[in-house]
């Protein structure tokens, strides 16, 4: 039997919320927390179910497209009294990346709350919370009896957590992204730890860079010439002599007092080290592997040459390689001219937020939005929370959560009631 419709009570597991007292939505949202979607094996198939019943709930009808094997974005869909107006997307992802378990102090997939309301799990502020906010603050619009212009689309992609190559990357190119007729996204931000709420106009470009140096093999007694670890030591010190300049250009810019973020600077983490197959073995060959986070600031042209140059100084027959190479610098506007902004920034003022704007510093599947031309906005309302992404004892306060809710309540109805724009007629 379907769960009572009349309000936001009317979410699955009420049951349950009336035996504890606690509210309906956060209860959804535990429930969602303890699907293992967890890399690397995320159980895609339980998410999907869960959707679905999501999608029965809310009365829409939800469309599962296959764009890789065993790889499935579900859109469920209200649509918008005037369906040839650009629509809205509300975009979250459904897999996790791994955890520790040893090294949290709940299970990560049990959704433990303790007294203060912080719901613990893997999920909980990246990003199954804004998934639920988005549902919750549907099912809410339409209790009221609400209708828009604009149709809204609610998506859910898989593997943002390994780079969205079977995800977002392939769904964009596929022809049933382009029947959505996108004309403005939102997708996952970051928490702050301060009264602010944090929104992201744009990304580093990630790039995943592996160095070969190849040299002189020989008996582990010998002062051989020409080897690979001398080599490596030389693209090692390249790469950490240019990560320590960024770091102090972001130091020297905090102290003084300038709105300067992670975002603007580029990173340079050294993350994998391959090569030899014994003590006594001067290896042929030794690999070193670099994660680059480069602002759309950079030249990537005149940032590739310089790594070419650095190989060049290490040595004969250096080379390098790309895993990833993410090359659209594509932003969205935040200017008040802009009529997506200032539908967003104004509607948040209005609830009396303090939007702070960055550049986010990792990478999510707006990048492949921003990429074919659409504006994009990051954006998860977590206010007064530590960052903890990826990190152990991840946590999401309920009612920072439930405030969640509110806030796209009032947001979408502003974005899907967008008059007309000119490219629209």
């Amino acid at each position: 039997m379907l769960p009572d419709q009349d309000g936001p009570s009317g979410v699955g597991g009420s049951q349950d919320s009336r035996e504890t007292g606690e509210d309906p939505s956060v209860s959804l949202f535990r429930e969602y927390l303890r699907l293992k979607t967890v890399h690397p094996e995320p159980d895609y198939d339980a998410a999907l179910t869960f959707l679905s019943r999501m999608s029965v709930e809310l009365g829409l009808p939800m469309k599962k497209v296959e764009v890789c094997s065993g790889r499935v974005v579900a859109i469920i869909t209200w649509t918008g009294t005037n369906p040839a107006l650009k629509s809205i997307l509300l975009n979250s992802h459904t897999d996790v990346v791994p955890v520790y378990p040893d090294c949290w102090k709940h299970d990560p997939f049990a959704a433990v709350k303790d007294v203060d309301g912080n719901i613990y799990g893997r999920g909980a502020q990246d990003m199954k919370c804004v998934t639920i906010q988005y549902i919750e603050a549907i099912r809410r619009l339409k209790a009221a009896g609400k209708t828009f212009a604009r149709t809204i689309h609610m998506m859910f992609v898989p593997d943002e957590e390994v780079g969205g190559h079977k995800g977002m990357e392939s769904f964009i190119k596929h022809p049933e992204f382009q029947k959505l007729n996108v004309g403005f996204a939102l997708d996952e931000g970051l928490a702050n730890p301060t009264e602010d709420f944090t929104v992201f106009y744009g990304e580093r470009n990630p790039w995943w860079v592996t160095i070969r140096c190849p040299g002189s093999p020989g008996h582990g007694s010998r002062f051989v010439e020409n080897t690979a670890a001398e080599k490596l030591r030389r693209v090692i010190n390249s790469f950490l002599d240019f990560r320590e300049k960024e770091k102090h250009r972001l130091i020297i810019r905090l102290d003084m007092s300038e709105c300067f973020t992670l975002g603007d600077v580029t990173t340079v983490n050294m993350t994998m080290v391959n090569g030899g197959v014994a003590y006594n073995v001067v290896p042929a060959e030794m690999d070193v592997s670099f994660d680059l986070r480069i602002p759309p600031t950079v030249n990537l042209q005149e940032f590739e040459e310089q790594i070419e140059a650095w190989c060049k100084e290490a040595g004969e027959d250096v080379s390098y390689n790309f895993a990833q190479k993410f090359m659209h610098q594509n932003t969205t506007s935040t200017e008040d001219s802009d009529p997506w902004w200032r539908a967003f920034s104004s509607t948040c003022k209005a609830m009396s937020m303090t939007l702070k704007k960055e550049i986010f510093p990792a990478a999510t599947d707006s990048r492949f939005i921003r990429a074919v031309g659409l504006p994009a906005i990051g954006f998860s309302p977590m206010n007064l929370t530590p960052i903890l992404l990826h990190d152990h004892n991840e946590f999401l306060n309920e009612q920072v959560f439930l405030r969640g809710i509110d806030v796209y309540e009032r947001l979408v109805p502003v974005l899907a009631c967008m008059p007309p724009l000119t490219i629209e007629g």
